[in-house]
């Protein structure tokens, strides 16, 4: 569609209209680990749309994951070398940057503008608050809730592709008789702690998913939904290749995308990939919002802070940055290449594909809507449940109760 072409432009014709009042123009090296393909797509729209207000976009990409950036770019705030912007996940993250004054408060510009009133839902600007002050601008929701499945790969298996997590189980003996893995997965250890967070959200609930990582239920936690859920988490790590060396989420969905798996668990930045890769949803490829079974969105997703400068030109060229980046033009045009959803509840996106709409009618009910880990659990101890559960991956003599043991103790000692 014509819209869909000339998005990109009208980002950029917006920003520049509406930020050429700069006094000067000023670069910004701004941090992020955005670098697959789709990834890379969607950075450009801002990288443009803020150059195209006359000031200058210096990318400064992190190769990696989160977990590999965010000790590179703290390392860097704290040691008094601080880039112009970057790129966190909502949430605790930054919480002790900012306690320790590095950050910039952006609660004028956020007043002025009324991102109260236009981000939804609500607790996204509240992650990024702090004793009533706004130090992040979020830019997208992302959830890790969806399973992605080859509908290509279920063709040359030769039989209909899974509509849920339980057809999907089923299909697995006729997909490897097809030469088919049935799950793709990268070994890094954040993926596999989202991966149980959506095994877990889609066999067990939403209320047992609150009662777990909001109110920390002792009872909840070991009960025996629980007991059944490392029972599953134990079954699906017989579908994984026992040869797999695949590392990072991209690579993973590129073997969905080339057919040879039947299915990722992996968050909406995977539309990204299959975007890139020339595929359309529901034709080469299908997504499985709560595995099909329990339809949810965890709203995590990415936030950028602005580390405090000296130079009082940079602190309005970041005034500036986060005021594009949450403008209406731009959020539509970077949420399409990146596969994730607006944080802007009044922006029109008549061409999402037909997987970012079935994000949009699960988000339209609150019920449906859940915090992300980053929100609810401080970095150490996410990190101890990746660690965790990673072993539990790589590990066949880690038996699923004593998993499970492990992991509900780490939750009910947590912060």
């Amino acid at each position: 569609m014509n819209l869909k072409k000339n998005m990109i432009a009208a980002a950029v014709a917006a920003a520049s209209f509406g930020f050429t009042s700069a006094v000067s123009a000023t670069e910004l090296e701004v941090t992020h680990w955005w670098t697959s393909g789709g990834e890379a797509a969607a950075v450009k729209v801002f990288a443009d749309a803020f150059d195209a207000g006359g000031d200058t976009w210096k990318d400064g990409a992190i190769a990696g994951s989160g977990g590999v950036a965010r000790p590179v770019i703290i390392s860097r705030i704290i040691g008094g070398d601080p880039m112009g912007a970057t790129q966190l996940n909502h949430g605790r993250q930054a919480e002790e940057l900012v306690e320790e004054g590095l950050m910039l408060d952006l609660t004028e510009l956020a007043e002025k503008e009324g991102w109260k009133d236009i981000v939804r839902p609500s607790s996204l600007l509240d992650a990024c608050t702090l004793d009533g002050k706004v130090y992040c601008v979020p830019v997208n929701i992302h959830s890790f809730q969806w399973m992605w499945t080859s509908l290509d790969a279920y063709k040359k298996a030769g039989i209909d592709a899974p509509k849920d997590w339980n057809e999907f189980v089923a299909s697995a003996p006729a997909l490897r008789e097809a030469g088919i893995t049935p799950l793709a997965v990268g070994a890094q250890t954040w993926q596999t702690n989202g991966m149980f967070g959506v095994i877990r959200m889609g066999l067990g609930g939403i209320d047992l998913y609150r009662k777990i990582d909001v109110e920390r239920d002792s009872e909840a936690l070991r009960g025996e939904e629980m007991v059944a859920i490392w029972k599953a988490f134990g079954d699906a790590r017989d579908l994984d290749d026992p040869n797999n060396s695949i590392q990072n989420w991209n690579d993973a969905t590129s073997q969905v995308i080339n057919a040879s798996h039947g299915a990722q668990i992996m968050g909406d930045w995977a539309q990204g990939e299959f975007q890139v890769a020339g595929q359309t949803a529901g034709v080469e490829y299908d997504c499985l919002p709560g595995l099909g079974i329990a339809p949810a969105l965890d709203t995590g997703g990415d936030a950028f802070y602005f580390p405090k400068q000296d130079d009082p030109e940079k602190t309005a060229a970041q005034m500036r940055m986060a005021s594009m980046m949450i403008s209406k033009p731009v959020q539509v045009a970077f949420n399409l290449k990146k596969g994730s959803l607006p944080v802007r509840g009044d922006v029109d996106l008549a061409d999402a594909n037909a997987c970012m709409k079935k994000g949009l009618e699960i988000l339209k009910d609150p019920a449906n809507i859940v915090p992300g880990g980053d929100q609810v659990f401080s970095p150490d101890t996410t990190g101890q449940l990746e660690d965790l559960l990673a072993e539990f991956w790589t590990n066949p003599d880690l038996s699923p109760e004593d998993a499970h043991d492990q992991w509900a103790t780490i939750i009910e000692e947590a912060e």
